[in-house]
């Protein structure tokens, strides 16, 4: 052995440094290319159309707060201040 390399172990060690160079390279394009196409805007069977939600939510926005500012009594889930406040009232007679 004198050390010194054989003549085809520099050109092994070049075709595969570019096989691995030209793996890497083909990797990110099919990573970029799915992306690309996960990420285009595309509208959906069934989606909402803006115009809608825009006409939906200026009504909303329209319409006077009607109420006694007591959200939860509205929905039937708590009773109502007022009903409390005339419980006892009628207690008394």
């Amino acid at each position: 052995m004198d050390g010194r390399p054989e003549p085809s172990q520099p050109i092994q060690r070049v075709t595969v440094g570019l096989v691995g160079l030209i793996a890497v390279v083909v990797l990110i394009a099919i990573a970029s290319a799915i992306i690309s196409r996960a990420t285009r805007d595309q509208p959906v069977a069934g989606s909402a159309q803006a115009n809608l939600i825009a006409e939906i939510a200026a009504g909303n926005d329209a319409a006077p707060a009607a109420g006694t500012g007591e959200p939860l009594a509205e929905m039937g889930v708590a009773p109502s201040s007022a009903n409390i406040a005339a419980a006892p009232a009628d207690a008394a007679r």
